[in-house]
């Protein structure tokens, strides 16, 4: 069976926290186990609701789905997900705008299913750290382009424009990665705010370095995170899969 742990920071910076995490070791729907990391956009309320609306309705999705294939369950919460919170832009003036990355991981005995829109991630963190899913931004079409290199990615002005977003058209392209879990390997899911302040191998250290429990080593990442600047909300979480 997975373990996790979750944490969400307002960070150094911000007055409020557009991040929102859900996390579950036991069933949702007829998923064995459920994670999901959002960031919302837009203004003040507008970010706000469109993380929170997002991750709320995608369990309810899932808890109601009569589907079986993990891809399936998950494609089609966020896709009507997305049609909802589309719709509540375009009726409430206050949320006009706003939208959502998204990140949602489930675990299978020794396979992991992950679909993301946006630029919040995914990593496997073992001997290495790997990024599983792909940013939706600007400066990550220019990287793989090959106009613009993957270190200046990090400090380009317009790092964080995102070219897709829960709720920001009425239609929605999903990533979805497959991948097969090895003994003592790590999920981490995470909101930019943690890889705006560190980079990979310093995110690799901090795992493998803490000792203690997920919780430990979630609020080592926080910290750390924190004292680089901590210019953004920040959210993490770990899922140790249990293989």
């Amino acid at each position: 069976m997975t373990n996790s742990f979750s944490i969400t920071d307002i960070g150094k910076k911000r007055t409020m926290n557009q991040d929102y995490v859900y996390s579950s070791d036991s069933p949702v729907g007829n998923l064995p186990n459920l994670y999901i990391v959002a960031d919302g956009m837009g203004g003040h309320r507008a970010g706000d609701f469109a993380s929170r609306f997002a991750v709320q309705e995608t369990v309810l999705q899932i808890e109601d789905s009569e589907r079986y294939s993990m891809r399936e369950i998950i494609d089609l919460a966020l896709h009507n997900v997305n049609a909802a919170l589309h719709r509540r832009s375009r009726m409430v003036a206050e949320y006009r705008g706003c939208g959502t990355t998204i990140v949602v991981a489930c675990v299978r005995g020794n396979m992991l299913q992950v679909a993301n829109v946006g630029d919040s991630r995914l990593y496997i963190a073992g001997d290495k750290i790997r990024q599983v899913t792909v940013d939706h931004s600007l400066v990550e079409e220019m990287v793989l382009a090959g106009s613009l290199d993957a270190n200046k990615a990090r400090v380009h002005p317009d790092k964080n424009v995102i070219t897709r977003a829960v709720g920001a058209e009425s239609y929605i392209d999903v990533d979805f990665f497959a991948c097969e879990l090895h003994s003592g390997e790590i999920i981490l899911m995470c909101t930019d705010g943690l890889t705006n302040m560190l980079e990979d191998e310093e995110i690799l250290r901090i795992i493998k370095d803490t000792q203690g429990t997920l919780k430990d080593k979630g609020e080592a990442l926080i910290a750390a995170a924190n004292e680089k600047g901590g210019t953004d909300n920040i959210t993490v979480t770990l899922v140790d899969p249990g293989i």
